[in-house]
């Protein structure tokens, strides 16, 4: 999630930690890790308001989406994007192209090196990487002037392969903080704590994670696994219009993977998409795509269905040469 992303780059062993958030004014702010409430505890259970609190939450995504039918709407377009490590220089990316519209289930495939992750990490404004050309619309806005939280709070997410720990902060507090933040951008209402309980409370259960898991602090101790459907938890509180899943199926075991793709799926609707990148096709099983995209050398260079998966796992990338 960006808003993570601008945790890790903000913070450093001298310094405290910091989470930026975004104002409707567009105006940055820094929140110390320190000043931010701690250890406010979500109830087991809370029956006799549940569904008041429920039904006075309302999902950012929601309430934005055209619904209306017709043709899907454009949701993100790439043309001739090219990328160099910001430190060295190194090209990365050499001219992408892709075009995703809603509703649909895009998987990236590559070779390790190919760019994956790097075009994973350009779309949401990694420190890391400059754009030296190429053009990124992302709902109709230029998404490569916007900072990082400004790409989060438009609707942008980013799962990472290692998720950050954020010490001294629970997951209720820091969720309900980053849903808060998408709302007033979008212009809604914020929601108070017994408000958001009743919000989170079926989404937790779309992960299959207990309500204790709230009150842990952000992946502070967590397994791989809890680290993945923590991931998948904060795509279904701030309801995301494109979701870029990096390797979310790493370290998972098939039971695991199935709660994970259980719940991705339950968060498609005909107006968000998926962007996913894995090396494996078992992930593909649970989590259908509606096109398959292989990276090679930076670009990608062959899109087609699940047939193209198919030929990788019994022929390997040699199969996917445009020579």
């Amino acid at each position: 999630m960006a808003l993570l992303h601008r945790f890790s780059c903000c913070s450093s062993p001298s310094s405290p930690p910091v989470i930026s958030l975004t104002k409707s004014t567009s105006k940055s702010i820094l929140f110390p890790i320190s000043h931010l409430p701690r250890h406010r505890r979500f109830p087991q259970r809370f029956p006799s308001f549940r569904l008041t609190a429920t039904l006075a939450a309302e999902s950012p995504a929601g309430s934005v989406s055209g619904g209306g039918g017709g043709q899907p709407k454009l949701l993100l377009e790439v043309k001739d994007l090219t990328a160099v490590i910001a430190e060295s220089g190194q090209k990365i990316l050499n001219g992408v192209n892709l075009s995703i519209y809603e509703g649909e289930i895009h998987a990236i495939m590559g070779k390790n090196g190919s760019g994956k992750s790097t075009f994973a990490k350009v779309l949401v404004g990694h420190k890391d990487y400059e754009v030296t050309g190429g053009s990124v619309v992302f709902k109709g806005e230029n998404l490569l002037e916007m900072e990082p939280e400004d790409r989060s709070l438009a609707g942008l997410f980013l799962s990472f392969q290692s998720p950050v720990e954020i010490p001294g902060v629970s997951n209720s507090d820091f969720l309900q903080m980053a849903y808060n933040a998408r709302r007033r951008k979008l212009g809604l209402p914020e929601l108070d704590p017994l408000q958001f309980y009743g919000y989170i409370m079926p989404k937790l259960e779309m992960v299959n994670i207990k309500a204790d898991f709230l009150n842990r602090n952000v992946n502070e101790g967590f397994s791989g696994g809890e680290k993945k459907r923590n991931e998948i938890l904060q795509l279904a509180v701030l309801g995301a219009e494109l979701a870029i899943l990096d390797e979310i199926d790493s370290g998972l075991d098939v039971d695991a993977l199935r709660d994970v793709s259980k719940a991705v799926n339950a968060l498609m609707t005909p107006t968000n998409s998926v962007l996913m990148i894995t090396h494996y096709r078992q992930l593909l099983e649970f989590i259908k795509p509606t096109y398959i995209h292989i990276m090679d050398e930076g670009k990608i260079s062959k899109t087609g269905d699940i047939s193209i998966a198919n030929i990788l796992e019994k022929e390997g990338y040699k199969a996917m040469s445009t020579s």
